[in-house]
């Protein structure tokens, strides 16, 4: 089959500023693909344009098989959009919304199971705008997915949640994955690609820079260890290809047990920071 969207030299301009500038990708079904950039990288106007919201001056996009420019009704029937904030239809009440929602879209799932999904049961009666900001994105996330989508875009679906609002999210992203749904999500939270993601990509100045498995990203497996230790009284470190090795002859040397012994690995925040350094816009 098809990948679920495949992009190819994705280009947008605002004047003089290149917003995208020859970005490719690709998501296949059933995957969950993170993107990652700093502010100003492109990374939500690539997914405007993806979502069919926004024009592109070149390249080739198909999303679900489809031009997103020509999208008609039946392919957005097919799609699940969360935006950064939605604050519209803030008097009316939770079960209101994604049961208006709900009618349309051909083949909805049950609205009122999908208001237990996303833990609202309690709120049914709440309006939006008195919901708290955690609340509030799932009930976004209730709207995107009421539609039983194919594909669900995510952007920046977790700002302004505390960690444990955060960790229910996820908790439910990885639900929607288990089930099939395609996920594509940006996110400025290195923890939340790693917990949720297949694959990941850095985008800086409208470019893809590395993709790759979180664990793997960027030569990260491959990149050298940190050995510290403690001895005679001191800290000691060293970067080594060989932490196992460097770690039996500590043992040797100190007759057993090495005080205060780490054997660190390049996060993904280490390589995320190594590949965005140079530029920002």
């Amino acid at each position: 089959m098809p990948n679920a969207v495949e992009v190819a030299g994705l280009r947008k301009s605002y004047g003089e500023k290149h917003a995208v500038d020859g970005l490719d990708l690709h998501v296949a079904h059933g995957e969950v693909v993170a993107i990652l950039g700093p502010n100003g990288a492109g990374k939500t106007t690539t997914v405007e344009i993806l979502e069919g919201y926004r024009s592109r001056d070149a390249g080739d996009v198909r999303v679900l098989g489809q031009d997103p420019q020509s999208g008609d009704r039946a392919w957005r029937s097919r799609l699940g959009i969360v935006l950064q904030t939605n604050n519209d239809l803030a008097e009316a009440t939770v079960g209101e919304l994604v049961h208006h929602f709900a009618r349309f879209f051909p083949d909805p799932r049950d609205p009122d199971e999908v208001i237990d999904s996303v833990g609202l049961r309690e709120k049914v009666t709440t309006r939006a705008r008195q919901l708290s900001g955690g609340q509030r994105r799932r009930l976004d996330v209730a709207l995107g997915i009421v539609g039983r989508p194919e594909l669900l875009f995510l952007d920046e679906p977790t700002t302004g949640f505390d960690p444990q609002a955060r960790r229910s999210f996820w908790d439910l992203v990885e639900a929607l994955a288990d089930g099939g749904t395609t996920i594509l999500l940006t996110t400025h939270y290195l923890e939340e690609a790693e917990r949720l993601a297949d694959r990941v990509l850095v985008v800086r100045d409208g470019r893809v820079v590395a993709e790759g498995p979180p664990a793997s990203l960027g030569g990260r497996t491959a990149r050298q260890a940190v050995v510290r230790w403690t001895q005679d009284g001191q800290p000691r470190e060293v970067r080594t290809d060989t932490p196992t090795q460097v770690v039996v002859e500590l043992t040797g040397t100190l007759g057993g047990e090495v005080p205060g012994l780490e054997v660190l690995r390049p996060t993904l925040e280490d390589v995320y920071l190594s590949l965005i350094d140079g530029g920002t816009s």
